[in-house]
């Protein structure tokens, strides 16, 4: 259970990636909180504070980077429900995936994401491409106020 203040949420459940993703983060000397949860459920739970988190402090997330391929819960559904709640729908939201299906792209910029990453095979350049979204949506990109 992730508890405090984070500013990155990484929603994922593929572990070789989740590790790949924080070491990443962390070789950029990226040293915002990152939270982690294994399926579209949890992100649920997490980002609007019910079930395991219904006692967590609501504190938006200044990037969620999110799979579209997840147990119990789609990433469409998370984006779905993220951009459509006044709360929440100014958080900004990557879909990070391995899907290059058109109809996955058009239905995402449908829902509201604010940018479409697919994940390369290459070892290298999955670390090239973490670097890049860090480096912009975390030191680039003017987040909105809290």
């Amino acid at each position: 259970m992730i508890n405090g203040q984070i500013e990155i949420l990484l929603v994922e459940d593929n572990p070789d990636d989740v590790v790949l993703t924080l070491d990443t983060l962390r070789s950029l000397n990226i040293t915002s909180p990152v939270g982690v949860v294994r399926d579209g459920a949890e992100a649920i739970e997490f980002i609007f504070c019910t079930g395991a988190y219904s006692r967590r402090t609501r504190y938006n997330p200044k990037l969620v980077l999110l799979d579209l391929k997840l147990p119990n819960v789609d990433g469409h559904q998370v984006l779905r429900r993220i951009k459509s709640d006044p709360d929440t729908q100014m958080i900004p939201v990557v879909i990070f995936t391995t899907s290059r299906e058109e109809r996955d792209v058009i239905t995402s910029y449908r829902l509201g994401t604010n940018g479409y990453v697919v994940k390369p095979i290459d070892f290298d350049q999955i670390i090239e491409a973490v670097q890049q979204l860090g480096m912009f949506w975390l030191l680039r990109n003017e987040a909105p106020p809290p």
